[in-house]
């Protein structure tokens, strides 16, 4: 296949749909599998993630072109249409001959018999490319839910939450892809010496909202910047960052992290701690439990004792263990949309009140492993109250020996958008991911 750029890309759109992949693991399984360069990773990168940001907009155009359900097509083949149409409306300097042959030589490499059928919808759609801005909804929700590519029940659970303009905005946000930022490792080099670094080579560096975070121009496979092989720096969201930031954990301390994998957050905490104290870090997959270890050498870090666990599973030995517990529970990930886009198109509703039944589990754990006067971090990626305001408040009311913290000494002032002990983070307003982050001190 001479287009290896956008094979990979069908490839991967396929595995997403049939297998529920997650867009970045896939992607860059292939990335090692192929030999791409650097600006056919940036290419595939962009019609990916467009593509699955844009797929309800885009199939809602494609099915005007069709005299079947879009449901009924081969799905290598739409995926080879949506990819088409992705770079004709939402990339300007692809040219349209170019999307359109590609894309049918990519079908035919693999169905044949359907290339002809790609050739004639594609052809079609450039003879009416002004119909694409055309969404005939009377329905309000229907219409967001096309023109901003949202399935309808997220809007409709949005509209709870939200006033018209910042559901809106929040959805155009979602649609963005998020900046490059990145966690300097204090405990190696300091952030003026690994800003001086990475502008040497050429890379264009700028400052986040946190005292350890750097935002980067993206450069594509940033893995082989020597300066993240040496451990340098770590990737992570600035919203992920400041778990660790409220939590607070102080050297010589003992931290439980129940919910570990990879390790962004766990070896932030060993470089709060400066690398003194111990971490014991909780994973329920083995190969994650890899991932942590991976990660903690490559940075310089030897507190960390991941351990294989079921954070769900009680243990009373662990009863009264730990200073302080990082617990960022297992959530449906509606904070990550700009990141991984598919969140959106796999998560139901229903999928939202069963991961609260885990949550609750976690945290009701979490208050017999702290000791007395300990504090723990409560901590999602997502945006709905159920997974969020509403565990925090069920837990007090039945635990009353537990009390919110003011966390504003933790966090400048502007992140906060109430002014209550809730930490609430929104891509549209922070630039960041959708977090929710509170603390928890156990009284007796």
């Amino acid at each position: 296949m001479k287009d290896k750029a956008r094979f990979i890309v069908v490839k991967v759109l396929t595995e997403i749909e049939e297998n529920k992949a997650f867009s970045n693991i896939k992607l860059n399984q292939y990335f090692k599998k192929y030999d791409l360069t650097s600006l056919d990773r940036a290419f595939a990168t962009e019609v990916l993630y467009g593509t699955v940001r844009w797929k309800l907009r885009i199939d809602y155009f494609i099915q005007s072109f069709l005299n079947r359900n879009i449901d009924t097509v081969n799905l290598w083949a739409l995926n080879c249409i949506r990819i088409a149409v992705y770079q004709i409306f939402f990339m300007d300097k692809i040219p349209d001959f170019a999307a359109v042959n590609q894309s049918v030589d990519i079908c035919k490499a693999k169905f044949p018999k359907l290339s002809g059928f790609v050739n004639g919808v594609l052809r079609n759609i450039l003879r009416n490319k002004e119909s694409f801005n055309v969404i005939n909804e009377s329905d309000p929700i229907k219409f967001m839910s096309i023109k901003y590519s949202h399935p309808e029940w997220l809007v409709r659970y949005f509209t709870k939450l939200f006033n018209q303009e910042f559901l809106e905005e929040l959805m155009m946000a979602n649609n963005q892809p998020p900046k490059l930022t990145i966690r300097v490792n204090t405990l190696k080099i300091s952030k003026d010496n690994l800003r001086e670094k990475l502008l040497n080579r050429g890379i264009k560096v700028y400052d986040g909202i946190l005292e350890e975070c750097l935002i980067l121009e993206d450069i594509g496979h940033l893995e082989k910047v020597p300066e993240f092989i040496e451990g340098l720096f770590f990737i992570q969201d600035q919203g992920s960052m400041l778990t660790s930031k409220v939590l607070n954990p102080l050297p010589g301390q003992k931290i439980l992290d129940m919910c570990a994998a990879p390790g962004g957050k766990t070896t932030h905490l060993a470089q709060l701690m400066k690398n003194k104290g111990e971490i014991v870090a909780f994973d329920i997959y083995k190969h994650k439990i890899n991932l942590i270890l991976d990660n903690a050498k490559r940075l310089g870090i030897n507190i960390i004792k991941p351990v294989l666990k079921d954070a769900t599973v009680y243990m009373e030995e662990l009863n009264d263990s730990f200073d302080k517990i990082l617990l960022d529970a297992p959530c449906s990930g509606l904070g990550l949309l700009r990141k991984k886009p598919e969140i959106r198109w796999n998560i139901k509703e229903e999928d939202i009140f069963e991961l609260t039944k885990i949550q609750k589990v976690l945290l009701n754990n979490a208050s017999k492993y702290v000791k007395i006067g300990g504090e723990i971090v409560y901590s999602t990626c997502t945006i709905t109250k159920e997974e969020n305001e509403d565990i925090i408040e069920d837990f007090l009311d039945e635990n009353k020996n537990f009390e919110l913290v003011d966390i504003s000494n933790f966090v400048c002032d502007k992140l906060f958008i109430k002014n209550d002990y809730y930490l609430r983070l929104y891509p549209n307003l922070h630039d960041t991911d959708g977090f929710f982050i509170c603390k928890l001190k156990r009284l007796w």
